[in-house]
């Protein structure tokens, strides 16, 4: 059932939602009562300084982590309403991720890596959309392979084909090219604009980088765990600007 306010459109969506860590003098508020939405179908990013809270709002939309109140939904349903087995079911079931590490499995090959998650679920790959993701990823001829036999992009070409092979609601993406060189760095953002542009997939990521940034529809900006500013349609330039003014 939906809850009243949610906004049903959104992929994932927040209501006040708050993150404390510790407490007394060692206290500290990583969410400060953030609001915000991301819609289906598009590409957003979250930026801010070293500290803001963007990864942690992150890893709470996504189930990683739960927030000390307030609320957030993935679609209609609402993460602060389940238990682990139901936080577990619904990162399975719906959702995708890719980190800055790749995190692929060394004994598996790429094609192996890429439909992991399906196994682990005991669901069987669409054939179809499994072709689709695997030209779209440009890696057909190195699906054998092994992590180690792949260069740092073509792993994250890997990662980012495992996130979208299930065809999850929203995929979260942490620094996903924080570790590689700017050509892959590219290669990588302009694919994971395709996959929303022509696939219909939905991708929120976190990154420092602005011109990473400027390859998404809407830059989400936080500081001191709160949303204090957003862009649609970043340039590379409009979004140093705002990180300039945040003192970043």
């Amino acid at each position: 059932m939906t809850s009243p306010g949610v906004i049903t459109s959104s992929a994932a969506h927040t209501e006040a939602a708050t993150k404390i860590y510790g407490s007394g003098d060692t206290q500290v508020v990583a969410l400060d009562g953030v609001d915000v939405s991301f819609e289906r179908g598009r590409f957003s990013a979250i930026m801010g300084p070293s500290g803001s809270g963007k990864s942690t709002l992150m890893h709470c939309m996504a189930g990683l982590d739960t927030l000390t109140s307030g609320r957030t939904w993935i679609g209609d349903v609402d993460l602060t309403t389940l238990g682990e087995r139901g936080l577990t079911e619904l990162r399975r079931d719906r959702i995708g991720f890719v980190f800055q590490a790749y995190n692929l499995i060394p004994t598996l090959d790429a094609l192996e890596n890429i439909t992991l998650p399906l196994d682990l679920a005991g669901r069987t790959p669409d054939a179809a959309w499994l072709d689709t993701v695997i030209g779209t990823v440009g890696l057909g001829d190195r699906l054998g392979h092994r992590p180690n036999e792949l260069s740092g992009g073509q792993q994250q070409r890997v990662a980012v084909a495992r996130a979208l092979a299930s065809r999850p609601e929203i995929i979260f993406a942490d620094e996903p090219t924080g570790n590689l060189d700017s050509r892959s760095s590219g290669d990588i953002l302009r694919f994971m604009r395709h996959a929303v542009d022509d696939l219909a997939q939905t991708i929120v990521m976190v990154t420092h980088d602005p011109a990473a940034a400027a390859h998404a529809h809407r830059v989400v900006f936080l500081a001191d765990g709160r949303v204090v500013d957003e862009l649609t349609n970043p340039t590379a330039q409009a979004v140093l600007d705002v990180m300039r003014g945040m003192g970043d």
